[in-house]
């Protein structure tokens, strides 16, 4: 079976695809756009970022404080908290839940810790129907797919091939427009919501002092899985937590702004627990499946504790020009782009994962636009200073290296050979920098000693 690492090379060959990066770079354009306009609305956008960071840095630090209070709180107010060590725990737990209420249909709310569990595959071996409700995790659902992005699970699909895919599955008209695909879809779920005995969503933050779950979405069918089924369940990691009510005042407009580039997301929901028996709408049951992980572990990292921070808004991915060229689908994991590249090795083990840790140009512009100012390429490079420690990487790998440190100390080692010397070496492995590209030729001389020649 071929190594994760060499899957990735070979995925990677997709950056040559032109149809597909012209429909990945038209998308990711077209939120560039949008979160340039919403920046606007920002007198100080870095004093905004500053403080997120600064709370969320104080959560991480916390975490078990405010766990511990989220849990009271929301026991307080008629929820079921469940703590799963994993995704086994988690999927176990939730299957119990729905044997409990004699559930076979569910409908669910756009959530990435679902896919990181892979919650649908398994719900579907156990003999039960989960629905995908967004838009996008519908389309890759019936695609037969995985989501592609954080945010849009199918940004890599133009609407010509969704609606070549509808009309494949649904025998919907071939040239559908985006409308006419919408309703269709809106129409068919609308019958999911109203029979499906179970709503699962995740959340955006977890507010420790009210004991709620706070979600934020675009369509409505979040709160339209939380309002027909009887029973609801949220699956969310123990980093969502955040202190109090008054920090969603910060945190849901950043997200938005850099999510989507919206002022504010259309539908923003503070879930405090079942319906009271004044209430005549809502969920007879409320579930919080708290997700580690190894999320504390990462918490106890002395630098990588910082990705803990993340709000899953998608900036580092649209800005990446790894992500940009390959593609979510080449990362081979739930979180991909440079988020992802960094926790991934922590939840999967560095040993098969650790060479996302090089999808990297170290160029920075993830840890600049990060919502919460975390240094995603520095902890990429310390990802790769993990993989050493553990020796990870090839022994010809390791002696290039120490022959490129020996070299590169001085230029007169560089020296030592000249350019002929230095070409039949390069031609060696003529795929170098790739199927796509040829090695520029060296010069005879170097630049230096046709400067010492000049000058005699």
């Amino acid at each position: 079976m071929p190594k994760l690492k060499d899957i990735f090379l070979e995925d990677s060959k997709i950056a040559s695809d032109l149809k597909h990066r012209k429909t990945i770079n038209f998308n990711i354009s077209r939120y560039d756009e949008s979160v340039k306009k919403g920046k606007l609305r920002y007198r100080n956008m870095e004093l905004a970022k500053q403080r997120a960071s600064y709370l969320k840095e104080k959560v991480v630090a916390n975490l078990s404080e405010y766990l511990i209070e989220f849990e009271k709180n929301a026991q307080n107010n008629g929820i079921d908290i469940i703590w799963a060590r994993d995704g086994d725990e988690a999927v176990s737990e939730i299957i119990d839940v729905l044997k409990e209420n004699r559930a076979k249909v569910l409908v669910k709310s756009k959530s990435m810790i679902s896919e990181e569990i892979e919650l649908n595959e398994n719900l579907e071996k156990a003999g039960f129907e989960p629905v995908e409700t967004d838009l996008g995790e519908f389309i890759v659902q019936v695609a037969g797919e995985k989501p592609y992005h954080i945010l849009t699970p199918a940004m890599h699909k133009s609407k010509e091939d969704v609606a070549e895919l509808f009309n494949e599955k649904f025998n919907t008209p071939p040239n559908s427009t985006p409308e006419e695909i919408t309703l269709f879809v809106r129409k068919k779920l609308r019958k999911k919501f109203t029979s499906a005995e179970i709503g699962v969503t995740g959340a955006n933050f977890l507010v420790a002092d009210v004991g709620g779950v706070a979600l934020t979405e675009n369509e409505g069918n979040g709160f339209m899985s939380v309002a027909f089924p009887k029973v609801h369940i949220v699956i969310t990691g123990i980093e969502k937590v955040i202190p109090s009510i008054n920090n969603l005042q910060l945190m849901f407009p950043l997200l938005s702004a850099l999510g989507t580039g919206q002022q504010v997301t259309v539908y923003n929901s503070l879930l405090t627990g079942p319906k009271r028996q004044n209430e005549s709408n809502g969920p007879e049951k409320m579930v919080v499946v708290l997700l580690d992980n190894k999320r504390s572990e990462i918490a106890n990292e002395k630098e990588h504790y910082k990705a803990l921070k993340c709000i899953r808004c998608g900036a580092c991915l649209n800005t990446c020009p790894i992500y940009k060229n390959v593609g979510g689908y080449t990362y081979n994991t739930t979180y991909s782009g440079p988020i992802g590249s960094v926790i991934t090795p922590f939840f999967k083990g560095f040993e098969e994962y650790n060479h996302l840790s090089f999808a990297c140009t170290v160029c920075g512009a993830c840890s600049e636009v990060c919502p919460v100012k975390i240094p995603l390429h520095d902890l990429l490079l310390l990802n790769r200073k993990k993989g050493v420690e553990q020796n990870l990487e090839k022994v010809s790998w390791n002696a290039g290296m120490k022959a490129y440190e020996w070299a590169f100390k001085k230029r007169k080692n560089l020296d030592i050979v000249n350019g002929k010397i230095k070409n039949t070496l390069v031609k060696t492995n003529k795929n170098i920098l790739g199927e796509e590209k040829e090695f520029p030729a060296f010069a005879e001389n170097s630049f230096s000693q046709n400067w010492k020649l000049n000058l005699k």
